[in-house]
């Protein structure tokens, strides 16, 4: 079947809330159920490979929820799984584009500021459409799926998502200084447009930390802000990943898993001691960071460890009150960009604080020139050019030679 044969009503189609992603309790941390809840047998045994990959919980749950949609999609255009063609991975990717992700409630005030540009930060607020990288991963996950399903012989199966081999050969102007892969770009993924690094100003930057309620999330954002670590590897610390002494803290990298100890700032230990004098004890093997509020969980009332629902309603509480749509990310992009343009670092250096893999990640992410002071600058040049045009032209006396009247008075104004 070739893939101009099928031409579909993608406006008239829903996907069926069937099926869902739970948690395992074996060797899969996530699983893809059907509607009656019994595990699907294919993706399990995809997962089960991918897991023995070394692959984290967190892909896992990533690549289930991508194969979760792809079924839906399947049972919604009336086709197998094992008799998908490059048909259905085009119109999946066109239904995207003007799909609205499904929510759980209705928006209440965030419905006004959908989609729109925030005045202070300049940073758009997220909408209910399907980005651009969410369609790209989909397509990852689904090609990675019959990759290995083609491997193991047991179906002679095509896979769906196809490469573009009409632009020549692939990766013709690969750097040789990065890794080479051997593909080329899958037909149906759509361009992601490239987005500058955010960083809070200074005085903004104040201005958020003055907003903050208590002591654990001054000591978690100053933190932060001065090592760039992520997220989901600041909320794993524990007791004993902080050394005092030499004032690091000691994260495991997203992706890898490498235990890497980083720098951090002798404001942020303030901050995390003062955090600790609050809460007593200090078991160095429980999580670093607690929930303010104690609640029973069958023994007694007791602090939770804080997950990323709740670091998100802590922002969300900030912005409220500041009119702002800050992210915890945007922390990591303002210390990448105070320590690129500090001239006694090296970008290696930053790329190493970072955990980014390869130099031009960072070189390419983060070498960016300020927005702002780009502008200043090209005003500057317009305002000199319209001075230079409003300044009257020297005179010039008929018969005679700029160059010989400039010798006879001696270089003075004519």
């Amino acid at each position: 079947m070739y893939v101009q044969d099928v031409e579909r009503d993608l406006a008239s189609i829903r996907l069926p809330r069937w099926g869902a992603v739970v948690e395992g309790d074996g060797v899969l941390p996530w699983l893809v159920v059907d509607a009656d809840g019994v595990p699907v047998e294919p993706i399990c045994r995809f997962l089960r490979d991918f897991v023995a990959q070394g692959n984290r919980p967190g892909s896992v749950r990533s690549y289930a929820y991508g194969l979760l949609r792809w079924w839906r999609w399947l049972r919604a255009v009336g086709v197998e799984w094992d008799k998908a063609t490059p048909a259905e991975v085009r119109d999946l990717v066109l239904w995207l584009g003007r799909a609205v992700k499904p929510r759980r409630s209705p928006r209440t005030a965030s419905a006004v500021t959908a989609g729109a540009i925030n005045p202070i930060t300049r940073k758009r607020y997220l909408d209910d459409s399907y980005q651009p990288r969410t369609v790209r991963h989909g397509n990852a996950v689904v090609r990675s799926f019959y990759e290995f399903w083609g491997e193991t012989g047991a179906r002679l199966l095509v896979n769906p998502v196809v490469l573009d081999r009409r632009a020549g050969r692939a990766r013709a102007h690969h750097n040789p200084l990065e890794p080479f892969r051997a593909d080329g770009r899958v037909r149906y993924n759509p361009k992601v447009p490239k987005r500058r690094p955010r960083e809070i100003p200074d005085e903004r930057w104040k201005t958020l930390f003055g907003a903050l309620r208590c002591n654990r999330d001054r000591a978690l954002l100053a933190l932060a802000v001065s090592n760039g670590a992520r997220a989901s590897e600041i909320l794993a610390l524990r007791g004993v990943d902080l050394d005092w002494g030499e004032q690091r803290v000691r994260v495991e990298r997203k992706g890898t898993g490498a235990e890497q100890w980083l720098p951090a700032s002798s404001e942020a230990f303030v901050w995390i001691r003062l955090y600790l004098a609050e809460g007593g004890p200090v078991d160095l093997q429980e999580p670093l960071w607690v929930t303010v509020r104690r609640r029973d969980r069958g023994a007694g009332l007791v602090r939770q460890p804080l997950n990323y629902e709740a670091l998100r309603a802590v922002f969300r509480r900030i912005n409220v009150s500041l009119g702002t749509n800050y992210t915890m990310h945007d922390l990591r992009h303002t210390c990448s960009l105070r320590m690129a343009r500090d001239e006694h670092l090296s970008l290696r250096d930053v790329q190493v604080i970072l955990g980014h893999a390869h130099l031009s990640t960072t070189a390419d992410t983060y070498l960016v020139e300020e927005e702002e002071k780009v502008i200043h600058r090209v005003l500057e040049h317009l305002q000199r050019a319209e001075k230079r045009r409003a300044q009257p032209a020297p005179p010039v006396a008929d018969g005679y030679a700029a160059a010989d009247l400039s010798v006879l008075f001696a270089g003075l104004p004519a």
